[in-house]
């Protein structure tokens, strides 16, 4: 706690998926809720630049989570709103910070950013080699640019911001929006209601070639609240669990723990996405001793058994469709 000790912070999107359980996990190591402030989106627009300077009034950390996301459909349909939504939060949080002499910044930036065709595993270095996977470009960009202006920054007016690119997240409480979310909850609701409504199909976007890395929520947060307690320096961190997997393998495995016994049809006219994502996380184990802890099958059981005992359901579509 002495890293924590009577420190305000402010969290933007800690409301959310991945911004909920940072606030527990800080709960947990004794940072009391008083000290902790969570802006609402529907209370204060932080696109409006009069809202950010309000809420890093008094602030010691900031921890930018609040973005506009959503999968492979959603970024196709929003491409403008994704780039401006994310990128006006994020510069306008930043200066605010800055002319508050806020102590430090952690951004949350996106594994969109990588180029289309980084060389697995994903190295830090390797971020400006090329352009994003044009899905989702708009919305990689935009988080991009809080890189450049954490360094800029840093080298013109000493502020410690720092910046982290955590894969793709799942875990209990995601979500399962089918117009907004991503491949896993995506995928378990279709395979669950599936099964419940004795549906004989499932259809899923793409080939199933492409890979993916997950990371499960509680394992970002504590790898988040560990570079804010120990990493200071203008290099970008990845985050993640150093696995690959593809989507048909994907696929296979959530079908198995729904025990969806139908046909599984591949919409090959609709995109696979960036072909390959996977992580080098040497960096972050290097610099605050990070390492992923929870194994993906039983992160996916857990997942699972959470969205059938939520008691939330949203109406159900056959496609699933991943960022």
């Amino acid at each position: 706690m002495t890293f924590w000790s009577d420190k305000k912070i402010l969290i933007t999107g800690g409301a959310g998926f991945f911004g909920s359980e940072v606030v527990r996990q800080l709960a947990g190591i004794g940072v009391r809720t008083e000290n902790i402030l969570i802006p609402r989106s529907r209370d204060i627009d932080l696109r409006k630049w009069e809202n950010c300077v309000s809420v890093v009034q008094d602030q010691d950390i900031i921890i930018h989570l609040a973005a506009r996301v959503g999968g492979i459909g959603f970024n196709q349909t929003y491409p403008a709103s994704l780039f401006y939504d994310n990128a006006i939060m994020g510069i306008q949080l930043i200066e605010a910070a800055r002319l508050e002499n806020v102590e430090k910044c952690v951004i949350a930036g996106t594994i969109c950013a990588y180029p289309k065709f980084t060389p697995v595993p994903f190295q830090e270095e390797k971020l400006w080699d090329g352009y994003p996977e044009e899905t989702n470009a708009p919305y990689g960009l935009a988080k991009k640019m809080l890189l450049v202006q954490s360094q800029a920054y840093r080298q013109q007016y000493g502020f410690n911001s720092i910046y982290l690119l955590p894969v793709n997240l799942y875990g209990p409480g995601d979500n399962f929006d089918p117009a907004s979310s991503h491949v896993i909850p995506a995928l378990v609701k279709k395979f669950t209601e599936a099964k419940r409504d004795k549906i004989p199909f499932v259809e899923v976007w793409g080939t199933g070639n492409a890979s993916r890395e997950f990371l499960y929520v509680e394992d970002a947060a504590r790898g988040l609240i560990l570079a804010t307690e120990r990493y200071n320096k203008p290099d970008p961190v990845n985050l993640g669990a150093g696995m690959e997997i593809t989507i048909r393998d994907l696929v296979k495995i959530i079908s198995d723990l729904t025990e969806f016994e139908g046909e599984i049809r591949w919409d090959i006219t609709k995109p696979d996405g960036q072909p390959k994502r996977s992580l080098d996380v040497s960096r972050a184990k290097r610099e605050f001793g990070f390492e992923a802890q929870m194994p993906f099958r039983e992160g996916l059981k857990r997942t699972i058994e959470w969205y059938l005992h939520s008691g939330t359901r949203i109406p159900f579509t056959r496609e699933a469709n991943h960022c």
